[in-house]
């Protein structure tokens, strides 16, 4: 691992480099402002009750411009059951 000016090591990105971290970190965004902080919760779990719903409303609703305003599961074709 390289080494930091503190002397401390860092990790190394892994083989795929560094987009599935910025993937990853864009989620964590996009989830925390549209479902954790969208609204006031009287505890934690009432938000986590909310949870399903809005995975729901971000994967089969939310239009995606890369993918021509599509909902996210147009792309996915391997459900069970749901064949073309």
């Amino acid at each position: 691992m390289p080494a930091t000016t503190s002397g401390s090591a860092t990790p190394a990105p892994g083989p795929t480099g560094h987009r599935p971290t910025g993937r990853s970190n864009r989620f964590h965004r996009t989830l925390t402002a549209g479902w954790a902080f969208q609204r006031l919760f009287t505890s934690e779990t009432a938000r986590r009750n909310a949870l399903p719903s809005w995975l729901h409303h971000y994967n089969h609703h939310r239009p995606h411009t890369a993918i021509g305003n599509q909902p996210p599961i147009t792309r996915l074709t391997n459900l069970p059951g749901h064949y073309i």
